[in-house]
């Protein structure tokens, strides 16, 4: 079950980077005015089976706040919206990362450089991609008349959400950095401690 999630994780992270990736090969209001491609369609089918079955799981535990609840029904609704219109459609990167988070947690193996790693990149393409590219984008679907008043609605909600998330993500990339820098000032100390009494 484990092998199975890390490869449909995988598959929707290249699926979503092919999409970055193909960004600067259209016009700037790309996801506008085309119709979804079948990878489209097909990467959206595949995102919506995993935010439903992430949505039941969440509401089921009990394990997630406002806000992350109030992503998972927007993407819900967004994805549904976007399959039944076959328009606007795009998708996410970060997503396999955070997952990735919780399985090195699970195993035990999340406080290390491969924790450190995925933390990392995590913060980094969120910012990128869901800040950055997602700004654009925003302004593109706000900015052309073709998207339906329920798409620029949608829009609106998904960069609000965004932006929201952004300031967690960076309030836990503060707060790891800080615990980091204690844990090397600290240990730094007790070297210089240890160096000071082996020269005695």
């Amino acid at each position: 079950m484990l092998l199975a999630l890390q490869v449909l994780c995988s598959l929707i992270g290249w699926l979503a980077l092919y999409r970055v990736f193909s960004l600067s090969q259209r016009a700037p209001e790309w996801n506008c005015r085309t119709d979804n491609t079948v990878l489209q369609t097909s990467t959206l089918a595949i995102c919506l089976g995993y935010f439903l079955f992430d949505m039941a799981w969440c509401l089921h535990y009990g394990s997630e706040g406002p806000l992350m609840l109030a992503h998972h029904a927007s993407s819900i609704i967004a994805m549904l919206l976007v399959l039944v219109t076959g328009k606007s459609g795009c998708s996410e990167l970060t997503n396999p990362l955070l997952q990735s988070r919780w399985f090195l947690r699970q195993v035990g193996r999340y406080d290390g450089l491969l924790g450190d790693v995925v933390d990392v990149l995590f913060i980094t393409l969120f910012a990128t991609l869901r800040i950055a590219i997602g700004s654009v984008l925003f302004y593109c679907v706000m900015a052309s008349p073709r998207p339906s008043p329920v798409i620029k609605a949608g829009a609106v909600v998904m960069y609000i959400v965004s932006w929201f998330f952004m300031v967690n993500v960076t309030k836990f990339g503060v707060k790891k950095s800080c615990t980091k820098y204690k844990q090397w000032a600290d240990k730094r100390r007790l070297d210089e401690g240890s160096e000071k009494i082996k020269d005695k």
